[in-house]
């Protein structure tokens, strides 16, 4: 059995809709598509470059089939089940899809419409689709081995009557249907192929150019081959999209039991969007309608490119000089100074590493020299998303081959991951790792590694939080913040978050850290509460905060509050906001920008002016795991951490914080109704991502800076209170 796990205290909780909710509240959904319209609008962005703007499209395209995938089959789902729980802006989730249907289509039309102009930029480069055109007969004869030795084996043509019965589609799966007649005796038959998955999308044709075809448009060319002796009277691709969310039963007795069987059944969720070519025959669109849609899936006729995602595919071809220039990522300097030697520089001194312009191996180096030190005794390591190629997974697995305590805490919950981290946990535990789940109701969110080490007569503990995940691969594109400490109060803290999640034992106080769903609702709402009371005293007051999202409607209204007493707020949230910003007698004092560029925008920081005029060394930054969302506070284990080493905070708030506020190059203004408008550079242009990319950072140059002549910094000048 499952022991009983323990509730947390939440003074302050999420808030039901109210009557005048949409005048106050975004919708979460539509908050988000208009997340992925900026997105868009990078890959039209001209300071791009070509298939940088093309790798924009296709991660557009990504995003929507997983928003598809979870959020609105959560909504569907919700419809059949008859629940009529309203979101926090009022609506039910019949009125939600409706706003879904019609904004997700523009965006579709928006996506085909940016490919076609790609399109004819690609072939100005030398770079062509050539789907449905006739082609030289060298390349003709090239494909035509191509087709008949390589793809014609693996293809497995399906007829579609009532001895064969429609097989079943995986998720994402792309397929061609045809309609025949047989030629001998004109009798009428119809065929699916299946496109296998492991297949690329394009196929190249020989030459020094570069130009594509798209598989289903080399099926369609050889469906002679595949159907000898028939006529092909129509045809047409398609793709479909299904249920993957994972829903968690409360009497699950094995976790890791009840997430492998999960798995195998999201493969085959309810079929939510259905995707068909432009100007398929009537007859195959209502076969497919009725074989895959039902009445529930969302059906669409797309005129052009079927899975936007997989232009990805093009991106990687052999033309750097249409790609961004490769970034070499700095290996902290504080390191090098003292040999490599990791414990001994955060012995010394608190660190922080700004990914991605401070290279991610600095985290993998801590965990290796961990592994090999025989003066370690113990490694605690949370693990949400490691990613498929590992290094954390390997130095935790040399650490317990070494003889050490090492302890993994793996979270089969994140989405889209459970597969791998089950993976993960198997490897681990086969190499003596004790390996933890956490809790069946809460996701293990916090980033936090934490060392043990043997030092004169007792122990040392050495610890890495971060804002991010440890995945060496996303952190080359996602913007984070590593914390190196030797904080004694931060260890034990550590130490008793990791007790809590292991063991279910609820730390009685803590030092420094706030961690949700404990205290940190409480302790947020607090911080907002004193800078209301700074303003209301005639103290400056002002809140500064990045995050991924905003959709927590008790945080909102709290923040609301603050702008009516007074207090200035910037917010920087890349993704989804459901707060109504510059809304008079509401949120006044409030200002939301979103920065979409080269990287991704990932860390969570927060500042608050503490009734003192900025720059100053007394404003409170905190570092978290977390985003202002009800399951941030109230179904995850999170970490809020204060920021009190000098350097750490100077880097922190007048360097990443500012720079983010002074972007004019990459970042967009939320409006009062919702639009969000492109910030327009002034006399001085300044690029957020370009000027971390050029300057070193504060803290990563250590005493090198002192040699090398000032780092430069940013000044946060408090903006004047709106009159009224």
């Amino acid at each position: 059995m499952t022991p009983p796990q323990p509730t947390p205290p939440s003074p302050v909780t999420s808030e039901p809709a109210r009557p005048d909710a949409e005048s106050r509240y975004f919708n979460r959904e539509l908050s988000w598509l208009a997340f992925n319209r900026r997105v868009i609008e990078e890959a039209c962005n001209p300071a791009h470059p070509l298939l940088e703007r093309l790798r924009f499209l296709s991660i557009s395209g990504s995003n929507l089939d997983e928003f598809f995938m979870t959020r609105v089959a959560g909504l569907i789902g919700q419809q059949i089940r008859g629940v009529e729980q309203r979101s926090a802006d009022g609506r039910t989730p019949k009125q939600q899809l409706k706003a879904i249907v019609e904004v997700g289509d523009a965006l579709v039309d928006s996506q085909q419409g940016v490919w076609r102009d790609l399109l004819v930029a690609l072939a100005e480069q030398g770079i062509r689709i050539v789907d449905g055109t006739p082609l030289d007969d060298e390349s003709a004869a090239w494909l035509s081995t191509y087709f008949r030795e390589q793809l014609f084996p693996i293809l497995t043509p399906q007829a579609l009557d009532p001895a064969h019965p429609f097989p079943f589609i995986p998720n994402g799966g792309l397929s061609v249907i045809f309609d025949l007649v047989r030629l001998s005796d004109q009798e009428p038959i119809r065929e699916l192929v299946l496109l296998p998955a492991g297949v690329a999308r394009f196929v190249r044709l020989p030459g020094e150019d570069f130009r594509f075809l798209t598989i289903e448009d080399v099926i369609k060319r050889f469906s002679g081959q595949l159907f000898p002796g028939y006529e092909v009277k129509a045809s047409a691709a398609f793709r479909i999209l299904r249920d993957s969310d994972i829903e968690l039963e409360e009497e699950a007795e094995d976790l890791v039991l009840y997430f492998r069987s999960a798995i195998k059944r999201r493969r085959r969720g309810r079929v939510i969007r259905l995707e068909m070519e432009s100007g398929i025959d009537p007859e195959l669109e209502q076969v497919l309608k009725e074989e895959l849609g039902g009445a529930r899936a969302l059906l669409t006729e797309i005129g052009g490119f079927l899975g936007i995602g997989n232009l990805a595919n093009l991106v990687e071809i052999e033309r750097p000089d249409l790609r961004f220039q490769p970034y070499v990522a700095r290996f902290p300097e504080r390191i090098r100074e003292f040999g490599g030697d990791c414990f001994a520089a955060i012995r010394a001194k608190d660190i922080i590493v700004h990914h991605p312009y401070e290279s991610f191996d600095v985290v993998l180096e801590f965990l290796k020299q961990a592994a090999a030190d025989p003066d370690v005794v113990a490694i605690k390591q949370t693990l949400y998303r490691a990613g498929k190629q590992s290094a954390v997974i390997n130095a935790l697995i040399a650490a317990a081959e070494a003889g050490k305590s090492v302890t993994a805490v793996v979270e089969l919950k994140a989405r889209f991951d459970e597969e791998q981290n089950l993976l993960w946990a198997s490897a681990l535990e086969r190499a003596g790792v004790q390996v933890v789940y956490g809790f069946i109701d809460w996701k293990t969110h916090a980033k936090i590694s934490m060392v043990v080490r043997r030092e004169g007569a007792g122990f040392k503990t050495y610890c890495h939080f971060g804002t991010g995940n440890y995945h060496p691969v996303t952190a080359r594109i996602y913007t984070d913040l590593s914390f190196f400490t030797a904080d004694p109060r931060l260890g034990r803290d550590a130490a008793a978050v990791f007790n809590y999640i292991t063991g279910y034992v609820e730390p009685d106080s803590l030092e420094l850290l706030h961690i949700s769903p404990r205290d940190l609702r409480r302790e947020l709402s607090s911080l907002i509460d004193a800078e209301i009371g700074h303003a209301l005293a005639g103290r400056p007051a002002a809140i500064w905060a990045k995050m991924n999202s905003l959709v927590d409607p008790a945080i909102i209204e709290k923040l609301y509050e603050a702008s009516n007493a007074g207090v200035e707020i910037d917010l920087i949230v890349r993704g989804i906001c459901c707060l109504r910003p510059g809304v008079p007698e509401m949120s006044a004092r409030i200002r939301v920008r979103s920065a979409v560029g080269r990287f991704l925008e990932h860390s969570r920081i927060w500042a608050f002016a503490n009734g003192q005029d900025l720059p100053n060394d007394e404003a409170k930054v905190f570092l978290s795991s977390a985003d202002w969302m009800p399951r941030n506070f109230d179904r995850r284990v999170e970490f809020m951490l204060p920021v009190l080493n000098e350097t750490v905070h100077d880097q922190v708030l007048d360097q990443v914080m500012v720079a983010n506020l002074l972007d004019t190059e990459q970042s967009w203004e939320l409006q009062p109704d919702g639009r969000y408008v492109r910030v327009v550079a002034g006399a001085k242009p300044f690029n957020l991502h370009h000027y971390f990319m050029t300057n070193p950072s504060l803290s990563g140059r250590g005493a090198g800076k002192g040699r090398r002549g000032k780092v430069p910094t940013l000044s946060l000048a408090r903006r004047g209170r709106p009159a009224g």
